[in-house]
């Protein structure tokens, strides 16, 4: 008989440890969440001389529904700073993409690798992979969710501004969307004020706003909920699947722009930030995000070393 060995798929590893996910920001406990952002400082400052490698031996599948530029990047790259092999999955190019259920792809990977991070539509797609794989499983975006994002980007206001104690982060646009809800849990664990200035249609649902209990306040005044804000925060008018409403979308959301006027209402020094990809002359004007390149472009950096905190916190 032989016995099984650290570093083998987690999923024989069960009885052993508890398997931890990171499948939304709502689901981190705030002890977790701190713990996160606190290393992921640690993971910036030591990039190229960790003193451990934590995912050493493990191979880590890359499960990619929808297109990826920083998602994909940073986690190849920080999958392999950490140790491990990453391993890139198109959805289309696997069974799955014909038609072979979740929950039966789960369990085959979850005999063979070590940790999934998957990119898709659906959030139960990636809560049942998770229930059926018994492996660390890493949300990479859904509709509903980018818990991954929204680290780096608290890492980043904490680089700039040591804090969020006070602070007042407005978020522009789409409401609705993964950005703003994955927004809104945080703001409700760490205690600062969120903003949301969106058309009624584009404002998150009350169940949610309920949900996640906070400082949260909705408007469809974009001018008052930029008043002295600490960020100003923006998103594509148009995810990805919801091509179909790009003409209606863009109609509604033309006044909802991050640019000069704006940005002169907020604090002074305000943090403008974009999760990118960004459409300029839509939801951020040239000018104005050519003028906050820096913290824009720290934010997408700041994807590698809060993700590589995850996988980090995912397996200890």
């Amino acid at each position: 008989m032989r016995f099984l060995t650290h570093g083998e798929p987690g999923k024989h590893l069960d009885h052993q440890r508890h398997v931890k996910h990171l499948l939304s920001i709502e689901q981190l406990t705030l002890r977790d969440l701190n713990q996160i952002l606190a290393d992921a400082v640690t993971m910036k400052r030591t990039r190229g001389r960790h003193r451990s490698l934590p995912l050493a031996g493990q191979t880590w599948a890359l499960i990619f529904a929808k297109a990826s530029t920083r998602t994909r990047i940073s986690f190849e790259v920080g999958v392999s700073e950490l140790g491990g092999r990453p391993m890139f999955l198109n959805t289309m190019d696997i069974q799955m993409g014909r038609g072979e259920p979740i929950k039966d792809t789960a369990r085959v990977m979850g005999r063979m690798i070590h940790g999934a991070i998957f990119r898709t539509f659906a959030q139960t797609d990636v809560e049942d992979f998770a229930r059926f794989a018994k492996i660390p499983t890493i949300n990479a975006l859904t509709d509903q969710e980018h818990p991954c994002q929204i680290l780096a980007d608290l890492q980043t206001i904490l680089e700039k501004r040591k804090s969020l104690r006070g602070l007042v982060v407005t978020f522009v646009g789409d409401g609705a969307c993964n950005v703003p809800v994955s927004w809104i849990f945080a703001a409700a664990k760490l205690g600062f004020e969120l903003r949301i200035a969106a058309p009624k249609k584009f404002q998150p649902s009350r169940a949610i706003l309920k949900r996640a209990g906070g400082n949260i306040v909705c408007t469809e005044d974009l001018k008052a909920a930029a008043r002295q804000a600490d960020v100003l925060y923006t998103d594509v008018w148009v995810s990805m699947g919801k091509e179909s409403e790009t003409a209606a979308r863009l109609k509604a959301l033309k006044h909802y722009q991050i640019n000069r006027p704006l940005v002169k209402l907020a604090k002074p020094g305000v943090l403008v930030m974009h999760c990118l990809p960004a459409y300029r002359g839509k939801e951020i004007d040239n000018e104005t995000f050519e003028a906050h390149a820096d913290t824009i472009f720290t934010q997408a950096e700041n994807r590698l070393h809060a993700q590589k905190a995850v996988l980090k916190w995912a397996v200890s």
